[in-house]
């Protein structure tokens, strides 16, 4: 029960993050993105409904952060993913 609580408010927290709040976490874990990329995503990540503690839904995600972002740049948000989920 408690997990599923976890997993809740992660998810909450993703679908209402805000571009500063995404540029707090991206400069607290030395992931590079510009204002724009991170307006950009913080908008898709709002505008979608995300489990990112299922791996199909959160490899879906990736890929269009991979096109807002750059590859590079998708790999760390998915590394900063995978460490939220475990």
């Amino acid at each position: 029960m408690q997990v599923k609580i976890f997993e809740n408010i992660i998810n909450y927290k993703l679908k209402t993050i805000t571009r500063d709040e995404l540029l707090k976490y991206a400069n607290q874990f030395n992931i590079n993105l510009s204002k724009a990329q991170s307006e950009t995503i913080a908008r898709y990540l709002r505008g979608t409904t995300l489990n990112i503690f299922n791996d199909s839904e959160r490899a879906q995600v990736i890929k269009e952060i991979a096109k807002i972002a750059g590859p590079e740049t998708a790999r760390e948000i998915n590394k900063l993913f995978v460490t939220f989920t475990k």
